[in-house]
C-alpha cells in the first residue's frame, strides 16, 4: 500500500516506521524538518517537508493515489481539516486521524471520521490496570466505548443462566462460552457451570456492574 502519514512526532514516527517494516509505501510529511529525527536511522520512506494543508506538498507526496491517510499532527483543527478535504476533494476512504485534545473529539465524530483518541483511550486503560484482575480486557473497540472481556464464573454462579447473570444489564452481552476446551454462542436460557469462560461485550459501565454483580471488587490495589 501506498501510505502518507502527516506528522513525524512520536506517534507519526512510530507509525511510519511500523508501516515501513510491514513493506508498504511510506511518505510522511512534517512541516518541521527536525522532526524526521524521529524517524529510526534505517527507515527507507520518503520525508516531504512542508505546510501540510498546502495542496502542492499534498500532490507532492502523492496523496492523489494514496491507498491510506494517517493525520497524526498535534493539532486537532488541522486533522480534521485535512481529513474533510482528502475524503471530499480526492475521494480518499481510508483516512484514520489522531485526537490530541479529548475536548475535540466531538468535532471528528461530527465529520464522521475514523478517529484514535489516544488521551481518552489511555486514561481508560489505565484506570482499568488499577484494578484488579479477576475479569481481564481481550480486544477494545473504537477508542475503548465497547471492549470484549474474559473471565471465569465462579461456583456460587454455577447453574444459573446467562439471563441471571446479566441481570437485566443492556450494556453487556455474552459473546461466547467456552466449556471443557469447547466455545459456543450462548443464549439467555443457556445455563452456566463453574469454571466456564466467558467472553462478554461490554462499555465501561457494563462491566463494572457485571463486577458487581459477581461480587468482585473494584477497589484499587
Amino acid at each position: 500500500m501506498n501510505i502518507i502519514v502527516v506528522g513525524c512526532g512520536r506517534v507519526g514516527a512510530e507509525l511510519a516506521y511500523r508501516l515501513f517494516t510491514r513493506g508498504h509505501m511510506v511518505t510522511v510529511i512534517d512541516n518541521q524538518t527536525a522532526a524526521f529525527t524521529n524517524l529510526p536511522i534505517d527507515f527507507r520512506g520518503r520525508t516531504i517537508q512542508g505546510e501540510v494543508l498546502n495542496q502542492q506538498v499534498l500532490h507532492r507526496a502523492g496523496i492523489d493515489k494514496t491507498d491510506g491517510l494517517a493525520l497524526v499532527t498535534s493539532s486537532d483543527t488541522t486533522n480534521v481539516v485535512l481529513a474533510h478535504a482528502a475524503r471530499v476533494v480526492y475521494n480518499i476512504s481510508n483516512i484514520v486521524v489522531r485526537n490530541y485534545d479529548p475536548r475535540w473529539r466531538s468535532l471528528y465524530e461530527t465529520f464522521g471520521l475514523q478517529v484514535v483518541s489516544s488521551s481518552s483511550w489511555g486514561a481508560q486503560r489505565i484506570e482499568e490496570l488499577l484494578y484488579v484482575h479477576e475479569i481481564s480486557t481481550v480486544l477494545s473497540a473504537g477508542n475503548g466505548e465497547v471492549e470484549i472481556y474474559e473471565f471465569s464464573i465462579p461456583a456460587a454462579f454455577s447453574d444459573q443462566t446467562v439471563g441471571d447473570l446479566l441481570l437485566n444489564n443492556k450494556d453487556c452481552l455474552v459473546a461466547s462460552v467456552t466449556r471443557a476446551g469447547k466455545a459456543f454462542i450462548p443464549d439467555v436460557e443457556t445455563r452456566l457451570a463453574g469454571g466456564d469462560s466467558i467472553l462478554v461485550s461490554a462499555t465501561f459501565d457494563g462491566i463494572a456492574a457485571l463486577r458487581a454483580r459477581l461480587g468482585l471488587s473494584e477497589e484499587v490495589v
